[in-house]
Formats: structure tokens, sequence, C-alpha cells
């Protein structure tokens, strides 16, 4: 999903707004490069929260990365790689009617088609929840919190000794590939334009790109809501889970 959209679910299963929950909410996108592929970078979430809770630092920054990858499973594993019975994840399967139009708008190979028709999906969401809620207010107030952005380099740097994350330059890099304005259909394919430039080196058609956005919101319009509930339920048992085993005596 898109960062808006993991701000959002971090609030709903946490119950509350921070910078620190909006900073966590998108970490595991942000550690993507160099270290990390996107896999690991989603599967890094129960490492970061033992750390902090080992050491008594940033909770709901850690609480927050919980809601959003694979390990453990978060907002992303369902949109992405299993929701239910379906063969993939929620956006996955949504984006099935949208591959053929994807692959003519983004000029990509046919075999990263349903890959990037499911980008096509996230954005589609991305621009329904941006248009409920501040969302990107709370996501700017997170990046220039410089206290709270140094002290995540410094968590980081502590828990992944001599790696050189270099967090501070992944948030102003960051802020440069997403949307921090209220989403449009427009806004999103540009930035898309940006992201597609600087990982494949191809150039998008921008309008057909932003039609797309359009359709597929109101593809997700009647069961995005039920998909965000299952969800929910799903990742709230998970972190409860997470937490019990890390308070269990000897481990």
């Amino acid at each position: 999903m898109y960062p808006q959209t993991h701000v959002y679910f971090a609030e709903t299963i946490l119950d509350r707004q921070s910078d620190s929950i909006s900073l966590g909410s998108v970490l595991p996108d942000m550690l993507i490069g160099g270290h990390f592929n996107h896999c690991q970078a989603h599967s890094k979430g129960e490492e970061i929260y033992t750390f902090l809770v080992k050491h008594h630092m940033l909770l709901d920054f850690g609480k927050a990365v919980l809601t959003h990858g694979f390990v453990p499973k978060g907002l992303d594993y369902y949109g992405d790689e299993k929701y239910l019975d379906f063969k993939k994840g929620y956006c996955f399967e949504k984006a099935r009617p949208f591959i053929s139009k994807t692959v003519e708008a983004c000029n990509i190979p046919p075999e990263m088609g349903w890959w990037k028709a499911h980008n096509i999906i996230e954005m589609g969401v991305e621009l329904l929840i941006s248009s409920s809620d501040h969302y990107n207010e709370r996501l700017k107030s997170a990046f220039t919190n410089h206290a709270l952005v140094s002290e995540v380099d410094e968590a980081l740097q502590s828990l992944w000794k001599g790696s050189q994350l270099e967090f501070t330059r992944r948030v102003k890099r960051f802020i440069g590939l997403v949307e921090l304005g209220k989403a449009s259909v427009e806004s999103l394919a540009r930035k898309y334009k940006v992201q597609m430039q600087f990982k494949h080196h191809v150039e998008i058609d921008s309008n057909k790109v932003a039609r797309l956005i359009n359709e597929a919101a109101e593809s997700v319009d009647g069961d995005l809501q039920v998909f965000f509930r299952n969800v929910a339920s799903m990742v709230n048992e998970n972190i409860t889970s997470l937490v019990k085993k890390l308070q269990t005596p000897g481990l």
C-alpha cells in the first residue's frame, strides 16, 4: 500500500495519532534499497520491535512498524501476499482486470504487468484514503520532526551495527518519491512517473495511468472497508501474539 494508507491503517490499529506512529507506519518502504530488498525490508518488523522493547524506546514507532509488513503479518502481507482464499493478496486480485492496460500505459513488458497493475490498485486505495482525512499532513509532520528522525536513525544504527543505513538521507529520498499533498489521480500519476523512471528507467503515459487510478478507486470502493476491517482484526491478533511472546519469561 501507499504511505497515507499505511498511516490510516496504523492509526486504526493503535487507536491514536503521533509522529512516531506516522513514521513507523511507512518504515519498511523506506528500508528498501542498499542493504535490504523489498521482501527483507518488509520482514524486519519483529526484529525492530523486539530491539526497541529491550531498550525501552520508541514503542509506538515500533508497534506502527508491525502494522505494515510481512513479519509479523501486516497490511502489505494481506494486500500483496495472501488474503482469505485468494491466490494472492487483495490488491493483486483486484488488479487482474487492469493488467493489459497497465502494460500499455506504463511501457513495460507483459511479465511486469500484474505487479505494476497492483500498484494501480494501491494508488486507487490511496486516492480514497487521502480524501477522507489529513493523512498527508501527518506524514509531513513526521518527516520534519528532526528529533524523532535522529532518534530512529540512532536506534537503527544500534540495531544493525556497521550498516551505514543513513536513515536521515532515506527520509529525504522518500519524500521525493511519494505524494505528500492531498492525493489526486494526476498527482499520484506524476509521482508514479518519477518512481518508474527511478526504479525501471521507463517513461509511463501519465494521462493513461491517471485514468487507470480513477478506475481502480471505483473498482475497490465497494469492498475496501470490509478488507480493512478483516485485516485490522487479523493484524491486531498478530501483534497481540508477538507482544505476549516477548512478555514470556525466558524469551
